[in-house]
């Protein structure tokens, strides 16, 4: 086996360790901190369960910081309802500090491989926030655009959201529900609606939905025109940086054989160039 698949295969082994590792330590986590429903009915219902005050002093996440403002933007804009907290504190504990990285990179590779992950969470964690809020970006754009196509009927607006349902993929489950608790409370849903989906276009689109339910106006079809209009420029400006992007990927990649070339066919008259200098010179 060559060198190459050698270290594909130590790759693989290295991070089935660290998943294995990581579903490990949440399932101790889990153990250690929430107590078990003392009712097996009690196990259905949907209830957030806060993280102990003294796990959080004991890994100092109890208090704001830039690296905890930044995962509770990133985890909400990727659709994971995981506390920031509790994901520090997980991460916290798979590395300890800079210098724990380069030991663990000596005593356990896959412990490396671990540590990589935690470092950088947040440029993949932010990769995921963009793909995910392009696609809802859209989404939104088809809802806002088949909401101002019954602009002057005489459709109520929950009726109106209903025919947009089909048009959605990505948020059907949270445009379902709030459908579904619309008549009981549509502030509360709109609120839930715009949190689970977690990025800025929601909140925007939330506040215009909330403004046609309790006044629909010329005014307020002209402030959700604006709003698609603003999408639109955002999915192109997307798409412009998407391409920008692969260009240079791909740039990169052509001079790839440019490099092994050199290697392989000059690299090697270079060398025998100078050995017969060095020769002369003796």
């Amino acid at each position: 086996m060559s060198d190459y698949g050698v270290t594909l295969f130590a790759l693989a082994g290295y991070l089935t360790q660290f998943a294995a590792a990581s579903c490990g330590l949440a399932v101790l986590i889990q153990a250690a901190v929430f107590r078990r429903s003392r009712w097996r009915m009690n196990w259905r219902s949907w209830r957030k369960r806060d993280v102990p005050a003294w796990l959080l002093k004991l890994w100092r996440t109890d208090r704001e910081s830039k690296s905890l403002h930044a995962r509770t933007i990133w985890l909400a804009g990727c659709g994971m309802r995981i506390d920031p907290r509790l994901y520090l504190i997980a991460g916290t504990g798979i590395v300890l500090d800079k210098s724990g990285m380069g030991a663990a990179r000596l005593i356990v590779p896959a412990l490396a491989v671990a540590a990589g992950l935690v470092y950088f969470d947040g440029a993949l964690l932010n990769a995921i926030r963009k793909y995910r809020t392009d696609i809802i970006r859209k989404e939104l754009i088809a809802v806002a655009s088949q909401l101002l196509y019954y602009a002057g009927s005489r459709l109520h607006l929950h009726n109106k959201l209903m025919k947009c349902v089909s048009l959605t993929r990505l948020i059907r489950p949270e445009l379902i529900v709030m459908l579904n608790e619309w008549y009981h409370d549509p502030d509360q849903a709109l609120r839930q609606f715009k949190e689970k989906l977690g990025t800025e276009e929601a909140y925007g689109f939330a506040e215009n939905l909330r403004s046609l339910r309790l006044h629909e106006s010329e005014e307020v079809y002209e402030s959700l025109k604006a709003l698609v209009r603003e999408f639109k420029a955002r999915v192109e400006w997307a798409r412009e940086s998407r391409k920008e992007t692969t260009s240079y990927l791909l740039f990169v990649l052509a001079g790839i054989p440019i490099l092994y070339t050199f290697q392989v066919f000059l690299y090697p008259w270079v060398q025998e160039a100078a050995r017969l200098f060095d020769a002369l010179n003796s």
